[in-house]
């Protein structure tokens, strides 16, 4: 086996910080969480069921009974992470580690096959598990073997016609839509109650809006082992921001697999203009944002309540995955370089400062060098924050894997390489645009210097903020002005 990070460990909880858990008799557990903001809503689900369930949450996981790997199965380089992690946490048994569990969205989709080929991990569980978790973990420490996880395409568990989701949703799990009544030390004491427990203290908190997606990318699996689009209710939402704005979170992050859609199975596709202004106005919250917004959904309504309300961070996710339209159509997506300037030309007409970042994928079957000159001209009139750039590869169960036209590994990996380069050099370029800007920057750190994001940068890939000339505490929020860039990184002078 290849070697692999250090397995990573947990931001210790407030019980932990006040004392420690060690002689309360309770089992131990801990939560490894990999793969994106949406993953890590679904471990602090999994945190407050397994605490209301008995179980005390450990930071490190060479001090827990029981270690749950939330996996990610997203892409190739993904899914041998979340492998190697689960290798590792094997390791630890012979020492206080009696069992090692796969959850996420690994599990989710090979379930019994993973089971099988990594016998190291003691069970493999799938989203139908989350709510009664604990009890599983108990069964399986009490010595009983659990039955691996049998996938199916969720997509099919929920009616095909959004509006018509409502009363069957309630018979399917969806990770992070719970509410049932648990302990106020794990879900606000009163209206709807988020199953959740922070795992993280920062500032900063992801807050699902909704979970699946409809769309049918060629490329993409997520739909098959996410399910259906399904919005979360706004009640249960502005229940869960003030909660997390008493746990100290003071900047929201928006997400999901498609934000834009947000609303549309509840009978308003408008409805995220709506929810913005009132989750912005929690006492607590001073800054929401919101995360991976389609091109080919964006309405006027939805730029202006993103750039035009107080509290709502003037920064756009938009995946535009590539510029070529003939790409765009393989990939059953929408747009070409004129219609995606001229979103960004309104994007930034109401707010010249907006944030904008993008992902792209290079090397998609078929892809002329034609294509890939649009899109590295496209990126340039774009003058984006940030760009990820994948190179492609054929995932499971996919339309795009059985295409023609398949390009081979090194010239991929040479057109992901001349487009990193260029992007590189953009992002720079966007950044020492931004001096002399005055931006507004909340702070994360102050260990080291004072660090943090301004409202352009998103959590953990759109760069970060060093200030001077202040002394704020986490948390604070600081006027400052831009006086230097290197990458994404800037250098603010605080004001006043």
């Amino acid at each position: 086996m290849t070697s692999s990070p250090a397995l990573p460990t947990l931001s210790r909880s407030p019980s932990e910080r006040a004392g420690g858990l060690e002689g309360s008799g309770h089992s131990t557990v801990a939560l490894v969480t990999l793969g994106c903001a949406r993953n890590e809503v679904d471990s602090e689900e999994l945190a407050g069921r397994l605490e209301a369930g008995g179980f005390h949450l450990v930071a490190d996981p060479s001090e827990a009974e029981t270690v749950v790997v939330n996996t990610c199965g997203f892409v190739e380089s993904a899914k041998k992470d979340s492998i190697d992690t689960l290798l590792q946490a094997a390791d630890l048994k012979g020492g206080r580690t009696r069992a090692v569990v796969a959850v996420g969205c690994l599990a989710e989709r090979y379930g019994a096959e993973l089971a099988e080929s990594l016998p190291e991990a003691d069970s493999v569980l799938g989203f139908d598990a989350y709510p009664d978790l604990a009890d599983r973990l108990n069964a399986l420490l009490a010595g009983e073997t659990l039955p691996s996880h049998t996938p199916t395409d969720r997509r099919r568990l929920l009616p095909v016609t959004p509006v018509s989701r409502g009363a069957a949703r309630a018979h399917v799990v969806v990770p992070g839509h719970a509410a049932p009544d648990l302990p106020d030390a794990v879900a606000p004491a009163s209206g709807p109650r988020p199953v959740r427990r922070r795992l993280d203290g920062g500032p900063m908190a992801p807050l699902k809006l909704a979970s699946g997606c409809d769309r049918r990318c060629t490329f993409c699996a997520i739909p098959s082992f996410r399910g259906a689009f399904v919005s979360r209710h706004r009640d249960e939402l502005i229940a869960e921001a003030a909660w997390l704005a008493d746990q100290g979170v003071r900047e929201l992050f928006l997400v999901s697999e498609n934000s834009t859609s947000y609303g549309k199975d509840l009978g308003d596709i408008r409805s995220l203009e709506a929810l913005l202004p009132e989750l912005a106005a929690v006492d607590g919250i001073d800054r929401v944002r919101v995360s991976y917004l389609q091109p080919a959904e964006m309405r006027p309504g939805l730029i202006e309540a993103i750039t035009g309300t107080a509290g709502v961070a003037s920064y756009f996710d938009l995946s535009f995955q590539h510029a070529s339209p003939g790409i765009l159509r393989r990939m059953r997506r929408f747009g070409d370089p004129d219609s995606f300037l001229s979103l960004l030309t309104d994007v930034r007409r109401q707010d010249p400062s907006a944030g904008v970042r993008s992902n792209v994928i290079v090397g998609f079957p078929g892809e002329t060098e034609s294509d890939f000159e649009v899109l590295c001209q496209f990126l340039e009139a774009a003058r984006l924050d940030v760009t990820g750039v994948f190179g492609y590869s054929d995932e499971d169960g996919t339309e795009a894997a059985s295409y023609d036209g398949k390009l081979d590994g090194d010239e991929i990996a040479a057109r992901v390489s001349t487009l990193s380069a260029l992007v590189d050099e953009l992002t720079a370029q966007r950044a020492e645009e931004r001096i002399g800007e005055r931006v507004t920057v909340l702070v994360e750190s102050v260990a080291d210097g004072v660090e943090g994001r301004a409202e352009h940068q998103g959590p953990e890939v759109d760069g970060t903020t060093t200030l001077t000339g202040a002394d704020p505490r986490v948390g604070g929020l600081v006027e400052a002005v831009v006086v230097d860039a290197a990458g994404a990184d800037l250098v603010a002078e605080a004001l006043g």
